[in-house]
């Protein structure tokens, strides 16, 4: 080979080179701007360079003792076009926020960090040195997340649902409690792994020694869906509050499913002792109806800011008929722990369903704890539900 015969394909190189760049122009047309800045008494200054914007808001979760968000802030535009906002100092907590362009609602192109919620969109930042450390990824032996098929034949379809495994599990041979965690009305299988931040959650008190090593399943409880939107064979549809079989009984039905599907594929205690289950807003609607009709199976329940009391008319599946008679055999059967927690802005037809409840509870003598916090129906309040309710569990 001659000494210069290198040279053609080294001008053919540099001739795909300006098309190579262009092709990846995204990588490097990353925005110049700093959003959020996290300063050092924890106020956070956002923003965004918008010239010919006549308004641009802030909207967000930024005041956690809200009962909901989001609030709107009015920034200020400077005269390099780029608005401003500085929020005064913030406690520890996660946060959502996103901004609205002459009305027009955008993410920060200064922050990659997004998180879907239903069909919403937002950007997130985190607050350490407090309650928010238990949301952080640490530096502590890290637990593994699945998603995982299962065959249910009475909603005739293949579903998915997802299964965390503590660290340690795939290389050993012991049995572990199961968790099952239900989210809310328009969420699904990623819910809790997103704002929810339960994988952090679970790693972190798992090894501050906290909660005892457990698998936790969140299930998706729309059973007109095979997965969260865009993970199913239906395409990317848009994501909805109100799907077909909301609340009507079918997948408390077909719960059991679940159960059969994760006791045979894990190493689970596979008993009353070694279940717990839980869920927030419609998932502790399903909660409370599972464990009414699945006899001595939990012996563990969560219900977070439950929808208890909120049912469609039309909705006649045996699941929902005779709950007084389940309620008290639930009692006489025997439990571990039944714990609710609401906040006290929410919404009052959820607070008053949580009253009735309990209230039919304490008629026939039948142990519970009952949690009210500040706030109302925001995943604020149920992270930290989650954080206090797996400390109580399998010990």
């Amino acid at each position: 080979m001659s000494k210069h015969s290198f040279g053609l394909p080294l001008l053919f190189l540099m001739g795909l080179l300006p098309g190579l760049m262009f092709a990846q122009q995204d990588i490097f047309g990353a925005a110049g701007l700093v959003s959020p800045q996290i300063n050092e008494d924890n106020s956070v200054t956002f923003r965004l360079k918008a010239p010919k914007a006549d308004t641009v808001l802030l909207s967000g979760n930024l005041h956690v003792e809200n009962a909901f968000s989001p609030i709107t802030y009015q920034m200020t535009r400077g005269e390099d076009g780029i608005w401003t906002y500085t929020t005064s100092p913030l406690p520890s907590e996660l946060y959502r926020y996103n901004f609205v362009v002459d009305g027009v609602r955008t993410v920060d192109p200064s922050n990659a960090h997004v998180q879907r919620d239903v069909a919403n969109i937002s950007n997130i930042f985190l607050i350490g040195g407090g309650k928010a450390e238990d949301y952080k990824v640490q530096d502590v032996p890290h637990g593994t997340v699945a998603y995982r098929w299962y065959d249910s034949s009475r909603n005739e379809k293949k579903r998915r649902l997802t299964v965390y495994t503590p660290h340690g599990y795939e290389n050993g041979t012991s049995t572990y409690p199961v968790m099952y965690l239900l989210h809310g009305i328009g969420g699904d299988e990623e819910a809790w792994l997103g704002t929810g931040r339960a994988a952090q959650i679970m790693d972190n008190l798992i090894a501050q020694g906290e909660a005892e090593p457990m698998i936790v399943v969140i299930t998706n409880g729309n059973v007109a869906q095979e997965a969260a939107p865009g993970m199913g064979s239906n395409g990317m549809p848009q994501p909805s509050f109100q799907l077909p079989n909301t609340m009507d009984g079918k997948f408390e039905e077909t719960f059991g499913e679940i159960m059969e599907f994760v006791e045979t594929e894990y190493r689970t205690e596979g008993t009353k002792a070694g279940r717990a289950i839980a869920g927030l807003s419609m998932g502790g609607f399903h909660t409370a109806n599972i464990s009414l009709n699945y006899p001595n199976t939990f012996d563990y329940v969560g219900l977070f800011s439950s929808a208890l009391g909120v049912r469609s008319p039309e909705a006649t599946s045996p699941i929902y008929q005779d709950q007084d008679k389940k309620l008290r055999q639930q009692m006489e059967n025997g439990y571990e722990l039944y714990w609710m927690a609401i906040g006290e802005d929410d919404f009052p037809m959820l607070l008053k369903g949580n009253t009735d409840f309990r209230k039919k509870m304490d008629d026939m003598g039948m142990k519970y704890e009952y949690l009210e916090t500040a706030g109302g129906h925001t995943w604020n309040n149920w992270r930290d539900y989650l954080v206090l309710f797996t400390q109580r569990l399998f010990k």
